[in-house]
């Protein structure tokens, strides 16, 4: 399996031209990872939002639509494997993507059906053959994540997206944390979900746009969020993950496990 947060922030290459009898392939940098992009029902990894560098450093590129199946991995970050279908409007045609309803969970918050706040997504894990969600980590950027750990919901038990919230079913709501030093340490899920209850009241108003803008549509706003969000801007969608990094030995090995 992997994580969205193994991915956010890592450098994107592509080969040159062709390499000549037994040379090696050399690649270039043309980004780097921003966001996870998942199918309309949610439930399903499509690709990935790579941020590509600007021209001499001064005309600004737009942002590039990899598919969560056309690149691999190397030493220093990921290598696209597929350029005539595998990126922006040919890889959009081949998967059959709706692409102004595609998701980003990536920071959104997440409530149950009848209304239970368990925290924002703060991580994906899925399958890098064929994209499928296994689950959604929720935490909550008002507490130390390390503490108190994270709640991962299967996949199964995701509802949809609707007015900017992820909404689960109700037994969401009665799963245990796992990760974190409290939780290892015995923690209650009860203790930690009113922790985040808690957290959630002090919301303000500065997140609700950028999450709707990254949301829904892809980069887009959708229009103004219609509630208070939160008030701590590295909760805002992807900024939570901005600096991560990954042991690309171990990740690279562990990818190609996967993938298999």
């Amino acid at each position: 399996m992997l994580r969205m947060t193994q991915l956010v922030g890592l450098a994107v290459y592509e080969p040159k031209a062709s390499r000549k009898g037994d040379e090696p392939v050399q690649v270039k940098r043309i980004g780097k990872v921003r966001n996870v992009v998942c199918s309309p029902s949610g439930t399903r990894v499509v690709g990935l939002i790579v941020h590509q560098r600007d021209i001499a450093g001064m005309i600004a590129r737009p942002d590039l639509f990899l598919a969560f199946d056309s690149f691999d991995v190397n030493d220093r970050g990921l290598v696209i494997t597929n350029r005539e279908d595998g990126v922006d409007d040919a890889a959009r045609a081949r998967l059959h993507l709706d692409w102004d309803s595609c998701i980003i969970w990536n920071g959104m918050d997440a409530k149950t059906e009848d209304g239970k706040q368990l925290g924002h997504v703060a991580d994906i894990e899925f399958s890098p053959k064929t994209g499928k969600v296994k689950a959604f980590h929720l935490g909550d950027g008002n507490m130390a994540e390390s503490l108190v750990g994270h709640v991962a919901v299967p996949g199964s038990l995701l509802v949809g997206y609707k007015d900017g919230w992820m909404i689960v079913k109700p037994e969401a709501a009665h799963l245990e944390l796992s990760g974190g030093a409290a939780a290892k340490a015995g923690e209650g899920y009860a203790r930690a979900k009113d922790g985040v209850s808690r957290a959630t009241q002090k919301a303000g108003k500065v997140v609700g746009d950028a999450v709707d803008k990254g949301s829904r549509k892809v980069g887009k706003a959708i229009g103004k969020a219609k509630r208070a969000a939160g008030d701590n801007p590295a909760k805002k969608a992807g900024e939570h993950l901005k600096g991560v990094t990954t042991m690309f030995g171990d990740f690279a090995e562990e990818f190609k496990k996967a993938s298999k």
